[in-house]
């Protein structure tokens, strides 16, 4: 999956915007220069898939690929603090979704430099084009990077980045920033309401090869880099078929945006009868330690733990299914790092299947490490590491809470019976 910003996805969400083009601010001179035939073919069948008419020319501009890095790593300066970075890394790492030994920084910027190809910037209002991108590819970029371009004149799409420790809203949003450019492109290729070749599953299919297939970065990435971002433009272009769909006319921002990735992978969740937001997971202050970081996952990254471990699509899709929100916590604690994670769900039901798949992935990841039952859960002990598994009711919603704490600290820092859940 891919793209990047409202803060770094707000790490990896960062980075999924500023994928196939980045973005400027300028004036209304329009696209000058190599491609100015190119914007000015593509902006009538823009405005036409979109719906919506540019206020003003956009401004085209080339950049050589050193340029582009020295854009992405002022960017990542800029947005992405060291607590941010440090907090996401201890998580995934914690929770077996990236190696120890990754460098999350380093390598999101040495990714983005391999894949990107132009690139709208809201600061600028500039789109801008990699001097020796590849001529087959540039036709379609621009005219991506032109939707968001148009999407800038009508929503502030620097505002996401004000998503402040909210994960899933923030890859959620940029699901319609980027599935919007993607289908819209697409459409115009192949005609407006026209059956696609081969069905949707083809163009998915497509869509997929498109990101990275045959880049060396991102084959090397852990497939929590590539399934995020490939997801805003895989998933996020399924969900504006589905809006297209259901609200002929109107367009998914404002009020309209989506708030989870449930409401992208699930349409049902976001529009008609079955429609509901996420819960709002709340921690106490743990008994002992500091808490350096906290966030949420949402059903996607959820899906894509129980996958990394059960290797079974289908049974992490089905694992993830009734998550109804959740909430974690980067501790400092003697003798290290620890995390806390606590998931609600839609039913006990829903509570109970997850839970017993995490402890099938505990048993795979650690290689079957004896359970052992206390008043704070299962636990488990691995290496210097104290891993355990609790289920039961939080403020009166199913849950389930995993803990990640230095060997000697037991799950009882995390006071469970103070957190609160709602709306």
């Amino acid at each position: 999956m891919e793209r990047v910003t409202p803060r770094a996805r707000r790490t990896l969400a960062l980075v999924a915007l500023l994928l196939p083009a980045a973005c400027g601010r300028g004036d209304a001179n329009g696209a000058q220069g190599p491609y100015a035939r190119d914007v000015a073919d593509a902006i009538p069948a823009i405005e036409k898939g979109t719906g919506l008419k540019f206020k003003r020319t956009p401004v085209l501009q080339t950049r050589t690929r050193a340029q582009v890095r020295a854009f992405l790593e002022q960017r990542f300066r800029d947005e992405v603090t060291d607590a941010e970075i440090a907090g996401q890394q201890t998580m995934y790492r914690r929770i077996g979704l990236l190696p120890d030994t990754l460098d999350l920084r380093k390598f999101l910027i040495d990714l983005l430099t391999e894949q990107v190809v132009g690139f709208y910037d809201p600061r600028t209002k500039v789109l801008y084009v990699v001097q020796d991108a590849p001529h087959e590819q540039v036709g379609f970029v621009i005219q991506h990077e032109l939707v968001h371009a148009l999407q800038d004149q009508y929503m502030n799409l620097d505002s996401l980045q004000a998503i402040q420790s909210d994960n899933d809203r923030s890859l959620a949003a940029q699901a319609v920033i980027e599935g919007q450019a993607t289908l819209v492109p697409l459409q115009s290729l192949l005609g407006f309401g026209a059956n696609l070749p081969g069905g949707w599953d083809r163009v998915r299919d497509a869509i997929r090869d498109s990101h990275g297939s045959d880049m060396a970065v991102f084959r090397s990435a852990p497939m929590l880099i590539q399934e995020t971002l490939i997801f805003p433009y895989l998933s996020g272009a399924d969900f504006m078929r589905h809006f297209e769909m259901a609200r002929p006319g109107e367009e998914p921002y404002g009020k309209n945006m989506p708030t989870s990735t449930e409401q992208i992978l699930h349409f049902q969740k976001y529009d008609g009868p079955g429609a509901q937001a996420p819960l709002v997971v709340t921690f106490a202050r743990p008994a002992r330690g500091r808490v350096t970081y906290e966030d949420d996952l949402g059903e996607f990254e959820t899906r894509l733990f129980l996958f990394q471990f059960l290797q079974d699509q289908n049974a992490a899709v089905r694992g993830a299914a009734g998550w109804a929100g959740d909430r974690y916590e980067v501790l400092d604690l003697p003798g290290g790092a620890g995390v806390a994670w606590l998931t609600v769900w839609d039913s006990p039901v829903d509570a109970g299947e997850f839970g017993s798949d995490v402890e099938q992935v505990i048993a795979k990841r650690f290689g079957g490490p004896k359970p052992r039952e206390t008043l704070h859960g299962t636990v488990y002990a691995v290496k210097d590491r104290t891993v355990t598994l609790w289920g039961g009711t939080v403020d009166g919603h199913p849950a389930v809470l995993y803990t990640d704490l230095p060997a000697g600290v037991d799950a009882g820092i995390v006071r469970i019976g103070s957190a609160t859940i709602g709306r």
